[in-house]
């Protein structure tokens, strides 16, 4: 198999660690690798006629909420987090499925957070659905769940290269968006809304949980899900961790060990990890 980018990074910087390779030499190289990823990112999202990823994400969260103001579009983005924050302190009781499932359910901020975020204009680690999809065509099968999909980006970039794509949330909110952009781009996917529907039994052979564990009221009953709609041999990309981020009271899961356990007991391996960009990691299900 082709190395995935942070397995060649990795084993770039050991050239600079024996003196065959200069840190800048190292750090161009990186960049010009992220930008390839940036590009398959780009490509798959941009819309026709808008000439950059920022300007057309913002521009089609204009289009959805009804505003044609950029400048006010970017600003309720750059006040997502914050607002956030506010709405779960007035609305969320500690513990309380209900009043957390109900949160996710109608925000609509988290929209704004999310589009902004896959600008990449702050931090690059959305790019990580690019490594999950170059891991999805180096091990075959087409059948593609994106669990907390959120505003569908990663569905519509493993859409463009032709798989089968479902995506599951809490969030109806999220969604009913996420299914306009997957339309008004004309790619074929099905929707699971979690609050009333099962997912489908040994359907996929990839499931992705893009920041998702740490959002959980109960993350190893999740992996239960998980496992029952992977097919025997398939995996699931995640990444199961969480700072400590004050600005994000959302991030209720700390303790990931139970989560691991339970991955452990229902004949989970870790195939593959992450160790250098963004620390995602890939889990098998037993074949048999």
């Amino acid at each position: 198999m082709e190395q995935l980018l942070p397995d060649r990074l990795k084993e770039l910087w050991r050239a600079v660690d024996e003196h065959l390779l200069s840190v800048e030499a190292f750090t161009s190289e990186q960049e010009r690798l992220l930008d390839d990823y940036r590009r398959t990112w780009a490509d798959a999202l941009i819309l026709e006629g808008h000439p950059t990823l920022r300007e057309s994400l913002l521009a089609e969260l204009g289009t959805y909420m009804s505003c044609a103001d950029p400048a006010e579009i970017e600003a309720r983005c750059a006040r997502a987090v914050a607002v956030l924050k506010s709405e779960w302190r007035a609305k969320v009781v500690p513990g309380s499925r209900d009043s957390i499932e109900q949160f996710y359910d109608e925000s609509q901020n988290t929209i704004y957070e999310l589009m902004w975020w896959h600008t990449l204009t702050e931090d690059a680690s959305p790019l990580s659905y690019v490594t999950a999809l170059h891991f999805a065509r180096h091990h075959g099968g087409r059948h593609y769940l994106d669990f907390g999909a959120g505003v569908g980006s990663g569905s519509i970039l493993f859409a463009r290269h032709g798989f089968e794509v479902t995506l599951a949330d809490i969030s109806s909110t999220l969604l009913r968006f996420s299914e306009w952009r997957l339309d008004r781009r004309r790619l074929p996917a099905s929707y699971v809304d979690l609050k009333t529907s099962e997912l489908p039994a040994g359907m996929f052979d990839l499931v992705t949980a893009m920041d998702v564990f740490e959002h959980l009221v109960d993350p190893v009953g999740t992996v239960d899900r998980l496992a029952a709609t992977l097919r025997a041999g398939g995996f699931l990309y995640a990444r199961i961790a969480a700072e400590a981020d004050e600005d994000r009271p959302q991030h209720i899961v700390h303790d990931f060990g139970p989560t691991f356990e339970r991955l452990k007991a229902l004949g989970f391996v870790r195939v593959w990890q992450d160790e250098w960009l963004w620390g995602h990691q890939v889990f098998q299900k037993s074949p048999r």
